[in-house]
């Protein structure tokens, strides 16, 4: 079994280095067998690359940590690449700052979904949206779900459940040209006030 590593390394950043708050957000994990990972493993691994005040939000790959004030993807790739290398797991992670999260939030589109929350969906996109294909979600009539593309997310109004709808998130990401991993708007807005308090 892969080795945890326990104890955080030394970090390459000096002391002044401005630290901020980011949400990391795993893609496709604890879904029934596939890529299990427990969170207190996830924590442990966070934990190890040097991040600090690290916790994590139910059991779908949610973690809120302190880190170095650098771009949200360098920070994305050293966790993908420490879950790989102790778990041996490839995941995609997407990483958001808490402005980002209040910025998400307050400009959804799409009037009357938030009243709906566990059928409500964001979209965190990991890549973006190829410019060729933007028209073609923009314009796309998947009643009775609703798709509206937001600035590094697509929100995602299941109206009749999420169980019975053909629009999986696979199905998603190949109509999109990007990768994805979603939230409920419950989720969402939860994660968004504990960052909020975290930092």
């Amino acid at each position: 079994m892969p080795t945890i590593p326990s104890r955080s390394p030394a970090p390459d950043v000096t002391s002044s280095v401005a630290q901020q708050t980011y949400v990391a957000l795993l893609r496709g994990i604890n879904v029934g067998r596939n890529k299990r990972i427990a969170m207190a493993d996830l924590r442990t691994l966070i934990g190890s690359l040097g991040f600090t005040k690290v916790s994590t939000v139910l059991n779908s790959g949610n973690a809120i940590f302190d880190a170095p004030a650098r771009p949200s993807e360098e920070h994305a790739a050293a966790i993908e690449a420490a879950i790989l290398a102790h778990l041996g797991l490839a995941v995609r992670v997407v990483v958001r700052t808490p402005p980002d999260l209040d910025r998400i939030l307050a400009a959804d589109p799409v009037v009357g979904a938030r009243d709906d929350p566990s059928h409500y969906l964001v979209g965190f996109l990991a890549t973006p949206v190829p410019a060729d294909r933007i028209p073609l979600v923009d314009s796309a009539d998947d009643a009775p779900e609703v798709i509206r593309l937001g600035e590094g997310v697509v929100y995602l109004w299941y109206r009749e459940g999420i169980g019975r709808s053909t629009l999986t998130i696979d199905v998603l990401e190949r109509r999109l040209g990007a990768v994805t991993t979603a939230r409920n708007w419950t989720t969402v807005t939860k994660l968004a006030a504990l960052a909020a308090r975290s930092g």
